[in-house]
């Protein structure tokens, strides 16, 4: 067996997830092929004089939506993928280094150091040096793009990540501690077994989730907004304040206003609070009696109190006028008499 021949076994032999080999050879040109059916067609170049020790391994363990894989290069090699288009790539190493550029972003990866998050839509360009290995994390584009819509109540659209996680942080420390758990029992199950559509929708979610919330994407602004883990804007709320103003004497739907606001209804309702100092249930009791006070005093001969406060909305007679004695200092009686 040649050296380069040993160096393969080697790979093979202290690999993650050594019983999903799909790739395994000393050959430039059948990694890049075998490799490129798997992930996508991509250029690989060995560098820096690497091309006599070059082998490549890959090993894949493939479930509903995503995948998880231990990808090794021999020596030191370019990749040139272009943009991923069908999904993103979480990049963990486990020796060596690659250094990464993206259309705004030069970063280098190594152990314990920083991984690398690939969005579809961002042209790449990779070096792996050193005997470069790492686990990767496939995620299928549609579901990250539709879970972070509906987390961000925005239509569907590309989402990009900032690549650089650094894995000494708490993002980069569950991620690396998830992973671990996820190729530990891909290797329990072996090839032969799958995980349950619950085992597999559960992964799905931590990942989802953890990703989209915890790590800085081009949506990320719109679901803090959303979810009301920062403040909505304070020209939204002042559109939903001058649409309760037209449409005081109509029923209060929370899920309407919060599609005025562009946001969800939590964050409309602590937006109300901070910027108003009230919530919208009560600012739209406050305006329907400053309806109900300029209807009074305008009021002619023969209305009646109770016909003007149910035009407006009023449901509830003694709270209405406890309310309208509590803003006006005297009952909504009192203003029909004094005025008549």
């Amino acid at each position: 067996m040649t050296a380069v021949g040993n160096e393969v076994s080697a790979r093979a032999n202290s690999a993650r997830l050594k019983d999903f080999a799909r790739v395994a050879t000393a050959r430039v040109d059948d990694a890049a092929e075998a490799i490129g059916r798997i992930f996508c067609p991509h250029d690989l170049t060995p560098v820096d004089h690497s091309e006599r020790d070059f082998s490549a391994h890959h090993n894949c363990a493939g479930f509903d939506g995503f995948s998880v894989n231990y990808v090794a290069y021999g020596g030191s090699v370019a990749i040139n993928p272009g943009c991923l288009d069908r999904f993103f790539l979480l990049q963990m190493p486990l020796s060596g280094s690659a250094s990464i550029r993206t259309a705004a972003r030069e970063l280098t990866t190594g152990p314990q150091h920083c991984a690398s998050l690939l969005s579809p839509t961002i042209p790449t360009e990779m070096t792996w040096r050193d005997n470069c290995a790492q686990i990767i994390l496939l995620l299928d584009r549609k579901l990250v793009e539709h879970r972070a819509a509906a987390l961000g109540g925005a239509a569907v659209q590309p989402v990009e990540f900032d690549p650089a996680v650094a894995l000494h942080g708490p993002l980069g420390q569950t991620l690396s501690a998830r992973i671990g758990r996820l190729v530990s029992t891909a290797e329990q199950l072996g090839p032969c077994k799958s995980l349950s559509a619950v085992a597999a929708a559960d992964w799905r979610e931590q990942f989802l989730n953890v990703l989209l919330n915890e790590q800085r994407h081009s949506l990320s602004s719109a679901i803090e907004v959303f979810n009301g883990r920062t403040e909505a804007q304070p020209a939204a709320l002042k559109r939903v304040r001058a649409y309760l103003e037209t449409r005081a004497t109509e029923p209060l739907d929370l899920a309407e206003l919060a599609d005025i606001a562009g946001t969800g209804i939590r964050a409309l309702q602590l937006g109300f609070r901070r910027h108003f100092g009230t919530t919208v249930s009560e600012m739209l009791l406050d305006i329907r009696l400053a309806h109900l006070n300029a209807r009074l005093k305008t009021a002619r001969p023969g209305e009646r109190i109770v016909d003007i406060a149910f035009d407006l909305g009023f449901t509830h007679l003694s709270r209405m006028a406890s309310a309208y004695r509590a803003k006006f200092g005297e009952s909504p009686k009192a203003t029909l008499q004094r005025l008549s």
